[in-house]
């Protein structure tokens, strides 16, 4: 696992706050690979989930930090989404 999909995965998980989130999703980086987010928790993978959201390294960290709103870079064509929107949605409100 490189530093950069690390850090993503404390990143959300520090989001979380121990939450557990209802549902699967994943987040693809660009050239970096893959998180999972699910009842579970947060891990590095490629499993198949519910809703794929996919995005540059810029994008993802800057939606992680919260400068950036997830709704704001999907309208804008930063985050794509391919899979069940109201997944997607819930992920949303739950790392805001």
């Amino acid at each position: 696992m490189t530093d950069i999909m690390a850090h993503a995965v404390e990143a959300i998980e520090k989001k979380l706050e121990g939450t557990v989130f209802d549902g699967s999703a994943k987040f693809e980086i660009e050239g970096q690979g893959s998180v999972i987010i699910d009842a579970s928790g947060v891990r590095v993978s490629d499993d198949e989930t519910e809703v794929t959201l996919s995005a540059n390294l810029e994008t993802f960290q800057e939606i992680l930090e919260g400068d950036l709103d997830s709704t704001a870079a999907f309208m804008t064509g930063r985050l794509k989404l391919d899979g069940d929107m109201s997944t997607a949605m819930r992920l949303a409100s739950v790392l805001s």
